[in-house]
């Protein structure tokens, strides 16, 4: 047995979990951001003031590109299994944010599109990140904003 106790502080202050918490605390601040946006479509505001949009709605948001995707690509981006994304992608088209539509390239496949509601929830979806990406800049200042920018761009690829 040591002398000293064990310090585990490391624990809660690791870039992991910090990155971890810094994303859930912007993606909370989009979602608050939408469920006010006369831009998102009605219902949709309705829900993410009601905290039925998550964070899962937002990855598919995030990577779904304007010319659609296949289910199994949009996992792969999103991280998410492939029965993950296929259930989300089913509850966004009940919602009218998305629908499915056959893939140009290979009859047998289908696409991942989404809807002029889903477009319209894509715009309200930029504004809110541009809207939290300034109260983020404003809240370390716009030289520490840059340098985390850089940093997790460099980071990331």
């Amino acid at each position: 047995m040591p002398d000293k106790p064990y310090d585990d502080r490391w624990r809660q202050t690791h870039l992991g979990r910090l990155l971890g918490h810094a994303m859930r605390r912007f993606d909370a601040r989009v979602l608050q951001l939408m469920a006010v946006s006369a831009q998102a479509p009605l219902a949709l505001s309705h829900l993410a003031a009601r905290d039925k949009v998550g964070a899962a709605h937002i990855h598919l948001t995030r990577h779904l590109p304007l010319e659609g995707a296949r289910l199994t690509e949009l996992a792969a981006w999103a991280g998410m299994t492939k029965q993950s994304m296929g259930d989300l992608v089913d509850q966004c088209a009940a919602w009218g944010l998305v629908r499915r539509e056959p893939d140009p390239s290979d009859g047998r496949a289908r696409r991942v599109v989404f809807t002029p509601a889903g477009l319209d929830w894509l715009a309200a979806f930029q504004d809110a990140v541009a809207q939290a990406e300034a109260e983020f800049r404003a809240a370390v200042g716009d030289e520490v904003a840059a340098v985390v920018m850089l940093g997790l761009e460099a980071y990331a690829h």
